[in-house]
């Protein structure tokens, strides 16, 4: 079998081990239009349990990547001049391309080809296979080529957001909303190395226009969201790469793969930042994806059809939570209204995936002194 797989991002490059090291005989192809030593973005960061389904099958990978792990057990929130920490919530985090590295040595040790800095500008330059992977992110041109077959669906929010990182490490997670003379803020920033962090910046359309952060360069945005953002940075610098603002797509496709075409990762679904789930989504729907084709090795078309019947039910559930926790970030501005500690409660029950009882379970500190603080309000 010969595979060619466009994208050699976590998706394509997990996609493509698991798909060689299953079947050892099968020609597969990874063609990247980066680099190895590129990449965008700057962490990435998963639930604290996120990577616990590589542990049957890929121990090996797990232990590579859990290495170089920055781990937190809490998210603090910072509004209103307080800072209040949500206990038990714990996340990790890794150097984006520290993952990249990992994968590509992993791909390579097991015959996978990788093909970097080559740009595939129509579908017809990699047809020549038995299967077509498009692991090829947000603008797939494989999900484009059959867009009709594929019933894709793309629905920009309002926000904008741009990735930067930061030249220092925060103790753990940290969700910053600042009302600033321009407008209404919001920083996702958390550390991926013992000396760096990711550090996001998102905005309404009201800032965005006010702040006049569209007509801005990569390095005059990074200026002014510094300057914004002086307090928390405490004399560390922003660092862009490729930080440009832009709108999140939420991307779905009524079906998930066209004859021997399929597409995975954010080019089939997006879930939105806030949950942190994106990259574990993908490096999921190659184990499936794996599976599938293990089991019906034969036929092709008919292994892709198993592959969405088994993984939709779980990824719909998923994706639903990340769109109700993008819906509150599209509000974020109007939620400041509240005071620190209810929009801190609001904050946490988002995604209507923790009941009030799992929070009590899973964070009794923030808990007890949530109603702590509701009881002193009543009185007062």
């Amino acid at each position: 079998m010969k595979i060619n797989i466009l994208g050699g991002g976590p998706a394509g490059l997990y996609t493509a081990y698991l798909l060689k090291r299953s079947s050892p005989s099968a020609l597969v192809n990874v063609y990247e239009q980066n680099d190895a030593s590129t990449t965008f973005g700057f962490g990435v960061v998963f639930s604290d349990e996120a990577l616990e389904f590589l542990r049957a099958n890929d121990e090996e990978t797990l232990e590579a990547i859990t290495q170089g792990l920055e781990k937190w057990r809490d998210i603090e929130i910072r509004i209103h001049g307080e800072r209040i920490v949500i206990d038990g919530v714990g996340f990790t985090a890794i150097a984006r391309l520290r993952l990249l590295d990992i994968l590509r040595e992993r791909a390579l040790a097991v015959g996978v080809h990788l093909h970097h800095q080559c740009v595939v500008k129509d579908i017809k330059e990699i047809d020549d296979a038995d299967l077509v992977i498009g692991a090829d992110g947000v603008n797939s041109l494989v999900r484009q080529a059959c867009e009709q077959d594929f019933g894709s669906s793309i629905e920009y929010l309002n926000n904008h957001f741009a990735w930067f990182g930061a030249t220092r490490a925060f103790p753990r997670l940290t969700q910053t909303f600042k009302a600033a003379p321009d407008g209404f803020f919001n920083a996702h920033h958390y550390r991926y190395t013992p000396d760096m962090s990711t550090f996001l910046v998102e905005v309404d359309p009201a800032t965005f226009e006010r702040a006049g952060l569209g007509r801005m360069s990569e390095e005059d945005s990074r200026r002014y969201c510094e300057s914004v953002f002086a307090e928390e940075l405490d004399g560390a610098s922003l660092v862009v790469n490729k930080s440009m603002w832009r709108r999140f797509p939420k991307i779905s496709n009524r079906k998930w793969s066209v004859g021997k075409y399929v597409i995975i990762g954010d080019a089939l679904r997006t879930a939105h930042f806030s949950i942190g789930s994106g990259t574990r989504l993908a490096l999921e729907d190659a184990q499936a994806l794996m599976q599938a084709i293990a089991e019906h090795p034969q036929d092709v078309p008919e292994a892709l059809v198993r592959f969405e019947a088994a993984r939709r039910p779980v990824v719909e559930k998923i994706v639903a939570g990340a769109n109700r926790s993008a819906d509150w970030y599209e509000a974020f501005a109007q939620h400041m209204q509240l005071p620190a500690w209810e929009f801190a409660r609001n904050y946490i029950g988002r995604s209507g995936r923790i009941a009030p009882e799992r929070l009590k379970a899973n964070s009794p500190g923030f808990s007890s002194q949530y109603e702590a603080w509701r009881a002193s309000s009543a009185l007062s």
